[in-house]
């Protein structure tokens, strides 16, 4: 049995290679088409890669983009990406509130290698993607509450445009201090609008006195030492809810607070050393109290986060007088701010939905 098998194997005439070749061609055909399934996988995973990509960008496009125009960079971004293809969207609307969707598919007829043998020359790969992307602020409503203390301070709000390096001012509120003996010190606050020219326009202005009787229509309030003093407000004509501040073309938001005798002298809510400074809080009803927290130490702030849209979030700095953490009760400089929040090219808030 053993010189049969041998001599089977040895064989020369080629009797057996026409019968091994028909007998390898379905192992031959199934392992090519095992890899250009596998290559199928790994090119649709990059179309998919490629396309979310796509769709990411044009949710941060200028917000008066056509759909012909997201189309574009939609396609462009896909390529960049390595997508191969063509990627088209599909829809992108804005509801009422500002909330934005967007759908897109990409298709690509990948070359086979093994599969031309059963004259498969192609396969098709599709990929499809959506995006949901929440309102962001795009307005921000300042208006003085109370401001006091011995020291002169200035907050200024800084804007930086999409592309621009650098922020500049878009508001100002400003306090001087008004002379007199009580413990806390009161003075005049001056809020200001800033224009892109850099010209100020005073919206409102609140006097606050010690006295133990106040204007008809004010309200008498006691400090912590036991004074009483009152505050008057002088709005400019039309700004009755405070400096309302265009941000829908701003990347970025800061805060600082210059306070003139103060070590160190600015604080500012992008600098982690002195971000802390800064307290933040809502109401969760007309009549609760505000829930103050102070911001934490070593990180930078993000403005944009700290008003929601629709409501009312109520801030407050420390302007050095006393170390942090510290209650809120130790700040001398207390302000709200009202958002309004509608599509914004900002990339926050923005998630794959598909």
């Amino acid at each position: 049995m053993r010189g049969l098998a041998g001599r089977f194997i040895e064989s020369r005439s080629g009797a057996f290679a026409p019968i091994l070749i028909l007998t390898m061609i379905p192992l031959i055909t199934a392992i090519g088409f095992s890899v250009d399934y596998t290559s199928a996988v790994q090119t649709r995973s990059n179309e998919q890669a490629a396309l979310d990509a796509g769709i990411l960008a044009i949710t941060t496009m200028d917000t008066a983009s056509t759909k012909a125009q997201r189309q574009v960079v939609l396609q462009n971004t896909y390529k960049e990406n390595g997508g191969q293809g063509t990627a088209t969207l599909a829809t992108f609307d804005v509801s009422a509130n500002g909330t934005a969707t967007a759908q897109a598919s990409a298709s690509f007829a990948m070359p086979t290698v093994f599969m031309q043998i059963a004259r498969i020359p192609t396969v098709a790969v599709g990929v499809t993607s959506a995006v949901n992307k929440a309102p962001a602020l795009v307005e921000a409503t300042f208006k003085v509450t109370g401001v006091s203390g011995y020291w002169n301070k200035t907050m200024t709000l800084y804007g930086t445009q999409f592309g621009a390096a650098q922020g500049k001012p878009m508001m100002t509120i400003d306090y001087k201090y008004g002379g007199g003996t009580d413990p806390k010190g009161y003075g005049t606050t001056t809020v200001s609008k800033i224009d892109s020219l850099g010209v100020a326009t005073v919206v409102q202005t609140q006097v606050c006195k010690v006295g133990k009787k106040a204007p008809t229509g004010v309200t008498l309030n006691t400090d912590q030492y036991g004074t009483t003093y009152y505050c008057v407000d002088t709005m400019s004509p039309g700004n009755t809810a405070g400096a309302s501040i265009d941000v829908s073309k701003m990347a970025g938001l800061n805060l600082q607070m210059y306070v003139q005798p103060g070590n160190p002298q600015y604080l500012n809510t992008n600098d982690p050393t002195t971000s802390n400074r800064l307290y933040s809080g809502l109401k969760s009803d007309a009549t609760a109290a505000i829930d103050y927290k102070e911001m934490a130490t070593g990180q930078i702030v993000d403005i944009f986060g700290l008003v929601p849209c629709g409501q009312t979030a109520y801030q407050a700095w420390e302007d050095g007088g006393n170390s942090v953490p510290a209650p809120v009760g130790n700040a001398d400089f207390f302000y709200n701010v009202t958002g309004r929040c509608d599509f914004n090219k900002r990339p926050n808030n923005t998630r794959l939905t598909q």
